[in-house]
């Protein structure tokens, strides 16, 4: 079986090789809801170089997701300028298919323009052969498959990764050179293996900055450093050479509210958040003969500041606080860096919407039973929900790092909110399945308890996104059916 791609970019061959070349390349290429990589990490063009990913959704536990392994076998490098072409393949090593070969060639295609040219030959367990035919001959063999999909269903997943990869470069490429006049940045990032964390790493690294870890625990390599919330341990002299600091950190809010639940989201936020601007603080101030340190801190904080429940209203910056289990967290979490702001470190309050990926958050559970025929929608037909997609929100962190007049709250979503209705009905008429049976209100209660259901299930939140956009950011994901298109990967008809 063959399968061919070709992508035009409006960038310079030198350009997009680049990015190719850099680590998070993999990372950004890969949907979140295919595949996860083994070692994020890794990058690179380097023949011999080898790539391990889990395949499947990423609920699957990782001793039911299947390992595939592909080695960097070549790379021809012709030419020079403008019109120069770059190929490498990957072969397969181990995995679920016979036989993987995937030449990628990036094509100089004139001054400041360049091709992608994606060429995939491989070979089902079934029998299906390189050209498309079956082993033995007698034309295509269209009921084998792999992991129990059919041939054509196997040739139809990869032409839709092939077109999200696309679709993802383009961007990509178009954020960076939107930033290109910027400096490069060292950034430290707590909270870097999450679902926003993962991304924010590769994002940053594609664009030439550098990106150090922090991990709870031992540090390994130069790209780590150590930190502790819990026992108030983080080393000034760690953050050396720093320019900004990110702090995704936080216990997860997707589970039951308890009260034990409740105190561990707080304080998991809390603590960290005021750990990061008391260090970055002293830092400022040049205490125990430290630096004057990152003078950017990016933390996030959640559009639940506002409270669940806002019907009727539009909501800016400017709005209190609301009086939920969430708000509180979120009032207490953004005080936290108050000891940085006075020090002078410019701080950024990033209030993310519902974030859309099929690699986690409020969308990846509601897909299944869609795809079932028993989605609907959750919350009251006429809630507004405020939503934004994975790779949307991943480039506001990196915005934000990168705009010096960007400060103070800043709502994170894109500029066109949906009612419940309109949610449901548009993920059904991508998927194409029907949305017609609204979520019984015991089932998310049961789940994540009564008051959890209210705050992350039956939200009724309009939440502008002026400031964001009148700082310069472009979203790449606008309206909510091309959104949720690219993120589960279906083509527009």
């Amino acid at each position: 079986m063959r399968i061919e791609a070709r992508t035009p970019l409006d960038h310079p061959v030198d350009e997009v090789l680049a990015w190719h070349e850099r680590h998070g390349a993999l990372v950004r290429l890969t949907p979140p809801g295919m595949a996860r990589i083994e070692d994020p990490d890794a990058g690179g063009l380097e023949v011999g170089r080898r790539v391990a990913v889990r395949l499947g959704p990423p609920l699957l536990p990782t001793g039911l997701s299947p390992r595939w392994e592909l080695r960097h076998a070549s790379r021809e490098d012709r030419g020079s300028g403008a019109t120069s072409v770059h190929s490498f393949v990957d072969a397969q090593v181990t995995g679920p298919f016979r036989t993987w070969r995937h030449q990628h060639e990036i094509a100089g295609t004139g001054s400041g323009s360049s091709e992608i040219r994606d060429r995939i030959d491989l070979e089902l367990p079934g029998g299906i052969g390189s050209t498309g035919e079956a082993a033995g001959g007698g034309g295509a063999d269209l009921t084998g498959g792999i992991g129990g999909l059919p041939a054509r269903e196997v040739r139809r997943t990869i032409e839709r990764m092939l077109a999200f990869r696309g679709a993802q470069l383009r961007e990509d490429l178009a954020f960076h050179a939107r930033y290109a006049g910027s400096p490069r940045l060292v950034v430290a990032i707590a909270g870097a293996s999450g679902l926003i964390g993962t991304q924010l790493v590769a994002l940053l690294r594609t664009g030439g900055h550098r990106v150090i870890r922090m991990v709870r625990g031992r540090a390994e390599g130069p790209d780590e450093i150590p930190w502790d919330p819990e026992r108030g341990e983080l080393d000034p002299a760690d953050l050396e050479g720093v320019d900004a600091v990110v702090n995704l950190a936080g216990r997860p809010i997707s589970t039951r509210f308890t009260a034990r639940a409740e105190r561990e989201i707080l304080t998991s936020r809390v603590r960290g958040g005021d750990l990061i601007a008391r260090t970055l603080a002293r830092m400022k101030d040049g205490a125990d003969g430290a630096s004057a340190g990152p003078r950017v801190l990016v933390q996030a904080s959640a559009i639940g500041a506002y409270g669940a429940q806002r019907p009727g209203e539009v909501l800016t910056e400017d709005d209190a606080f609301g009086d939920d289990v969430l708000a509180r967290v979120c009032e207490e979490w953004e005080a936290s860096s108050a000891p940085a702001a006075r020090a002078g470190v410019r701080v950024v309050h990033l209030r993310t919407g519902i974030v859309l990926s099929d690699g986690g958050g409020a969308l990846l559970p509601q897909i299944p039973m869609f795809l079932a025929g028993i989605g609907g929608r959750l919350a009251a037909p006429d809630a507004v929900l405020s939503w934004i997609t994975l790779d949307d929100m991943t480039r506001a962190y990196a915005h934000a790092l990168c705009t010096e007049d960007l400060e103070g709250p800043v709502n994170a979503v894109a500029p066109a909110p949906v009612t419940s209705r309109e949610f449901a009905r548009t993920l059904g008429r991508v998927l194409h399945r029907p949305a017609l049976v609204p979520v019984p209100g015991f089932g998310p209660a049961l789940l994540l308890g009564s008051e959890g259901a209210k705050e992350l299930v039956r939200a009724d939140q309009d939440v502008d996104a002026s400031r964001l956009l009148g700082s310069g950011f472009d979203p790449a994901h606008t309206e909510l059916e091309q959104a949720l298109r690219h993120v589960l990967r279906r083509p527009m008809v």
